[in-house]
């Protein structure tokens, strides 16, 4: 059966040329002589194309540098805690001694307890306190890195 197109030419109805499929051949295969097979344009083709973080960071584009100051506010906000944590631990211990004097009579291994105090055991937790500051340091670029390195990260729109 033969139908205009609106242009004058004739159209063929293609649900009576097209013949009949043999019994082992499945729908989806290959068409049928005479049709063409019609696809639409790919879905990755009409997706807009997202730069990765890294290079957000490297353009230094406004993106880029919230992402840096995140990380910089991490490492500050920790840097400050420590540093809190010292002063009091550090500036308590004259205060601790002004507050209760019995104590700065008192001795350790013929030593005043102050002098133990702070000319021995200060340094330990100078150490300590470094060592957790690093540990700490590394985790909080750790979470950055991963962040900025995660793949789901340039898939979201």
């Amino acid at each position: 059966m033969t139908e205009p197109d609106g242009r004058g030419a004739a159209r063929t109805d293609e649900r009576e040329t097209t013949p009949p499929r043999p019994a082992g051949e499945a729908e989806g295969d290959a068409p049928a002589p005479g049709r063409t097979r019609v696809t639409g344009p790919r879905a990755r083709a009409s997706r807009r194309l997202r730069h990765p973080v890294t290079r957000e960071i490297d353009e230094q584009t406004g993106l880029g540098e919230a992402y840096m100051r995140s990380l910089v506010q991490a490492q500050l906000r920790l840097a400050v805690r420590l540093c809190t944590v010292l002063a009091v631990v550090v500036g308590g211990l004259p205060a601790l001694f002004a507050l209760f004097p019995e104590l700065r009579d008192q001795r350790v291994a013929g030593l005043p307890l102050a002098w133990v105090l702070l000319g021995g055991l200060v340094y330990p937790w100078f150490v300590a306190c470094g060592w957790w500051y690093v540990r700490q340091a590394e985790r909080n670029e750790r979470d950055f890195a991963d962040l900025v390195d995660n793949p789901w990260a340039d898939r979201n729109p």
